[in-house]
């Protein structure tokens, strides 16, 4: 009796830390891990860890109670089988970038993507696709203040233009007037 109340005790500290953890997370990706051999596991939680991804096994039935206490929906169908979770609580595609390249470098049909969360909503293999795709954040960044940047400089180049064209008018006008006079 005293063993099972560890066990359960156990668990729900697991679930706790679980539902924290998706709480808390930008981005996860669920996967089937049957078939990887130990060295091909070492390599790819080694390219998660650098990408400050944590990667860990969990039970299904645990996953889906953390799901539910987090409210996170529609995460049931694809809780079967053997499945690990890739959690980021910092960069949203971190998890879908380094697990989409590791399997296309890697040649790999043993890890398969099963699905994904952005920012607490599930979405399908073809979203987890999709978002490792995106360019890095950085690049997003600067992508989107070029494009912000870009009105403001031609503002300010037609602003600069005004007085520059009233300066040439005046110049023209004053050179007119030499000449008439002479």
């Amino acid at each position: 009796m005293e063993k099972e109340k560890a066990v359960l005790t156990e668990k729900k500290a697991v679930v706790s830390e679980l539902k924290d953890k998706l709480l808390a997370t930008k981005g996860a990706v669920l996967t089937n891990y049957r078939g990887l051999t130990v060295a091909m596991d070492t390599k790819m939680r080694r390219k998660l860890r650098e990408a400050g991804v944590e990667y860990r096994v969990v039970k299904n039935t645990m996953t889906r109670f953390a799901a539910k206490d987090a409210g996170i929906e529609g995460l049931d169908p694809y809780l079967e089988g053997p499945t690990a979770i890739a959690l980021s609580e910092t960069d949203p595609v971190a998890p879908a970038k380094v697990l989409s390249d590791f399997i296309r470098e890697n040649k790999l049909q043993a890890l398969e993507i099963k699905a994904g969360l952005v920012e607490g909503k599930v979405i399908d293999v073809g979203g987890v696709k999709a978002l490792a795709t995106l360019p890095p954040r950085e690049v997003l960044i600067a992508t989107l203040l070029g494009t912000m940047q870009a009105p403001i400089a031609g503002f300010v180049r037609a602003l600069n233009g005004v007085p520059s064209n009233l300066v040439y008018a005046l110049e023209a006008i004053r050179k007119q007037k030499e000449a008439s006079a002479q």
